[in-house]
C-alpha cells in the first residue's frame, strides 16, 4: 500500500485570511495530485511570526476551534484527504506552537503542541506542549499510526523514540528554519534508528530563515532482497515555492520493521534511568 504525503511547501501571506485561502487552494491542489495527507508548514496561521511583545502575540494567536483551524477539518471531510494544519494556539499564560490533524472525514485526531521550544530564542514567548501523540489514521485503503514532532523537536532523540514506542509508523514534522546537511541528518538519523517514516514540511526561499528543501524519509535502510544500503531520502523538495508529493511503500516498510534490528528490540529501557533526571 503506498501512502502519497503532499508537503506544502508555501510562502505565507501575512494576514489570517490570506493564509486560510492560499492554504485552503493548496491542499485541493494537493487532492488533485492525489494525496492522503496534506501538511503545512509551521505555524501556518501567521506565517511564524513571533512578536516578543506580549499583546501583539495574543493578537495572532487562535483558538484550537477557531473558524480558521476548523475550516481545514470541514476541507478535509469534502476534499476526502487528512490535513495537517498548523498554528499559534491561544493559551494562557503563554500561547503554543501547535498542529491538528483532521482525518478524511474532518475529525479531529490529533493535537500536539511543540515540547521542544526554541525557548533560547524567539520562542521564549511560547509554552511547551506536555506530551507526544500517536493516533490511528484511516485513509480508505488502510489505518497508518501518526504521530507529530515540530522543528527543534527533532534534536532530542526521545521525541522521535517516545512516538515509535507508542506505534507510530509516520511522523509528520512542521519545520520552520534552515535545512542543512546537520538537520537533514538528524532527520535521517531518528528515521533510521527507529525504522518508521518522517515528512518533514519547510517553508520555501523568501521566508525568513527558511531555505526550502521539505523532505520525507521512508525509514527503510535495506532489504534484505537486494545487496547494500539504500537510500532513506524519497523526496527532497528544492527552495522554491511548491506542492511535492512523496509515496511511502508501508508494506515494504512494515516488512523491514518487521524483521530488522532497530526500533524497540535490543533496547536495555533499566539502563536509561539517566535520561529522565534532570542535570543541575
Amino acid at each position: 500500500m503506498i501512502l502519497k504525503i503532499a508537503l506544502l511547501q508555501l510562502l505565507p501571506e501575512g494576514e489570517l485570511d490570506r493564509q486560510l485561502e492560499k492554504g485552503k487552494a493548496a491542499c485541493v491542489k494537493a487532492k488533485d495530485m492525489g494525496a492522503d495527507i496534506a501538511l503545512f508548514p509551521e505555524m501556518w496561521s501567521d506565517g511564524y511570526k513571533l512578536p516578543q511583545d506580549k499583546l501583539e502575540l495574543a493578537a495572532l494567536s487562535i483558538d484550537a476551534k477557531s473558524d480558521f483551524v476548523r475550516a481545514f477539518g470541514k476541507l478535509a471531510a469534502e476534499l476526502n484527504m487528512a490535513v495537517g494544519i498548523t498554528f499559534l494556539e491561544r493559551n494562557e499564560p503563554k500561547p503554543l506552537n501547535s498542529i491538528i490533524l483532521f482525518d478524511r472525514n474532518g475529525i479531529e485526531l490529533l493535537h500536539y503542541s511543540k515540547v521542544h521550544t526554541c525557548a533560547f530564542d524567539l520562542e521564549k514567548v511560547l509554552a511547551a506542549g506536555d506530551e507526544f501523540y500517536v493516533t490511528e489514521l484511516d485513509i480508505g485503503r488502510d489505518i497508518i499510526k501518526v504521530g507529530a514532532m515540530i522543528c527543534f523537536d527533532r534534536e532530542f532523540p526521545e521525541s522521535a523514540r517516545i512516538l515509535m514506542l507508542k506505534g507510530a509508523e509516520v511522523i509528520l514534522a512542521p519545520n520552520a528554519c534552515p535545512m542543512e546537511i546537520n538537520r537533514l541528518s538528524a532527520l535521517r538519523t531518528r528515521a533510521y534508528e527507529n525504522m518508521l517514516a518522517i515528512a518533514t514540511c519547510n517553508y520555501p526561499k523568501g521566508q525568513p530563515d527558511c531555505n526550502g528543501h521539505s523532505t520525507v524519509f521512508d525509514g527503510v535502510a535495506w532489504l534484505r532482497t537486494e545487496q547494500g544500503v539504500r537510500d532513506m531520502c524519497i523526496l527532497e523538495a528544492p527552495e522554491e515555492e511548491g506542492i511535492y508529493l512523496a509515496e511511502i511503500n508501508m508494506d515494504m516498510l512494515r516488512d523491514y520493521r518487521e524483521h530488522e534490528v532497530m526500533g524497540h528490540k535490543y533496547r536495555h529501557p533499566n539502563k536509561y534511568k539517566s535520561l529522565a533526571t534532570d542535570i543541575e
